[in-house]
């Protein structure tokens, strides 16, 4: 199965939704956002699939949201859509594309809901929460 996953190692969601995948026995292509941000067409796609609007997958924490002014209710979707391309960290994540859909995966577990029912046995988050129990029954 061809997984795409927009991920940033530094954040601990984006790291399980990894190791997720890869224990669903995908090998997925990675893409570090940040050093390689999406086309713009690319990005309203994602978002659009993924169900959200842009506003939805914008990450104010940790980001230059505020200092920018993307918080005014009167900034359109490409004002929005051209700050998370000049400024990466913008962008949600982490975005993951599969053929079974496109998911901004937050909280971790939600990438489970476009992968394919593979057997996978017990999973743990790097924290020690458990996702899935022996019998693949999700647990969060």
């Amino acid at each position: 199965m061809d997984v795409t996953i927009y991920h940033n190692p530094a954040c601990g969601t984006s790291r399980n939704t990894l190791a997720l995948i890869r224990h669903s026995g995908i090998e997925p292509t990675i893409i570090d956002y940040l050093a390689t941000p999406p086309s713009r067409e690319k990005l309203r796609a994602m978002i659009a699939d993924a169900g959200l609007t842009v506003r939805e997958a914008i990450r104010e924490k940790g980001t230059p949201y505020a200092e920018l002014g993307l918080d005014n209710p009167a900034l359109g979707d490409d004002a929005l859509i051209d700050a998370m391309l000049a400024h990466p960290i913008l962008i949600n994540r982490p975005f993951v594309v599969t053929p079974l859909g496109t998911r901004l995966s937050r909280p971790s577990e939600r990438v489970l809901e476009i992968l394919p029912e593979t057997a996978r046995g017990p999973f743990s988050k790097e924290d020690g929460e458990a996702v899935l129990d022996a019998d693949n029954k999700r647990l969060v």
